[in-house]
């Protein structure tokens, strides 16, 4: 059975060939940021009709990113906070003055420090938390075929948040099957250990035309298999190593899951958009911190022959080069997120603003994975029903 909607995938970004569908699906992108989400679905044959983003840097780096990459203007971004807008502008923007779609999506994944670990915790009450309601509610508001919610594993894994949680599900429950999971970005190939909590849901109207029934038990929805299930506890990770030596590759480790293909052949980065863009070094630490010497709260040091933790995180905290007495550039921390290298960020914005969009980003070949998981509901396939 075949689902209306979609076109074979965009091999732009080189992920692999996508699923084939007859047309193009339209998607609204809430939060859009540096739209490494939004680039996911684009590769696997999606269309961004319509983004928000409220922070005007991040918008000026989408932009610019997105028309680097494809050589086209990306969608027109609207910058409006979203606790604004209404369902009605939305569409207009979107749709124009035709009725909207018979299918459509909305993906996003609304600002996660309130419910992040490392963040001030203060869940659904904080500016940031309540976001997640709003969001919630456009969705129901605007009533897509399909959404996806993204948003860090603390939502789910502490008990208060996890109220919160239960609460927006059973909100989105009125009007929609549901299943979540939380997914690792090491597992797909991508050289970061980052775990991201992913919301999915299908309009229970269009699940009832397409499969005759909804989904019963959890666990329906397609996700993507892992390709290195267990990857960090699988292989034989190296410890530390003394900075500028020469440690050998431990034999069984993949090379995808390592930072040294991507970013220690400083020829080819320097030669890239971005690649010579970092903050100076000022510091000795530079010189003394052992390579894959991660423990820190900061000043982590990768190891070449390991994974990298969260990419680009906190204030400017962007990880030490593990050869070199610096930290990564704008591209080589892009690398780590697998964001294409015809991808670029704007020369003039600020180095701060570049690492926090990067850092906020979902994984490109993650969002790659995720999306083909729902070409696969599109086209009809549904674990323990077909």
């Amino acid at each position: 059975m075949l689902a209306q909607g979609m076109v074979a995938g965009n091999q732009s970004l080189a992920l692999g060939p996508a699923p084939e569908l007859a047309v193009e699906v339209p998607l609204l992108s809430f939060f859009t940021g540096a739209g490494f989400l939004d680039l996911g679905f684009m590769q696997a044959g999606f269309k961004i009709i319509w983004c928000n983003e409220y922070n005007r840097s991040f918008v000026k780096g989408y932009e610019y990113g997105v028309a680097s990459l494809t050589g086209r203007e990306p969608c027109k971004v609207n910058t409006e906070s979203i606790v604004n807008l209404g369902a009605r502008q939305i569409a207009k923007e979107a749709f124009g003055n035709t009725p909207r779609p018979g299918l459509f999506g909305i993906i996003g994944g609304p600002p996660c420090p309130d419910f992040s670990v490392g963040g001030k915790n203060r869940g659904e009450n904080g500016e940031q938390g309540r976001l997640s309601k709003v969001f919630v509610d456009k969705i129901l508001d605007l009533q897509p075929v399909f959404f996806l919610y993204e948003n860090v594993p603390g939502l789910i894994r502490t008990a208060k948040h996890r109220e919160f949680l239960r609460r927006l599900l059973t909100q989105l429950e009125t009007h929609y099957t549901l299943d979540y999971k939380v997914l690792n970005a090491l597992e797909y190939g991508v050289p970061q250990d980052r775990e991201r909590l992913f919301v999915v849901g299908f309009h229970k109207k269009w699940l009832k035309r397409y499969f005759g029934q909804l989904p019963v038990l959890g666990g329906w929805f397609p996700w993507p298999e892992p390709l290195y299930p267990d990857a960090k506890n699988k292989y034989p990770w190296p410890d530390l190593s003394p900075f500028g030596g020469e440690p050998e590759k431990p034999e069984g480790i993949p090379d995808e899951l390592v930072v040294g293909p991507l970013i220690c052949n400083t020829e080819e980065i320097a030669r890239l958009p971005n690649g010579l863009e970092g903050f100076r070094p000022y510091s000795r630490k530079f010189l003394t911190i052992p390579e894959g010497d991660v423990s820190r709260k900061s000043f982590k040091r990768l190891h070449r022959w390991r994974y990298s933790p969260t990419a680009a995180y906190g204030n400017n905290e962007v990880h030490l080069h593990p050869t070199l007495p610096r930290r990564l550039t704008v591209r080589e921390a892009m690398r780590i997120q697998t964001v294409p290298d015809g991808y670029a960020l704007p020369p003039d914005l600020p180095l701060s603003d570049k690492f926090k969009m990067i850092g906020n980003g979902v994984p490109v070949r993650l969002a790659y994975a995720v999306a083909l998981s729902f070409i696969k509901v599109l086209r009809g396939e549904l674990n323990g029903y077909v």
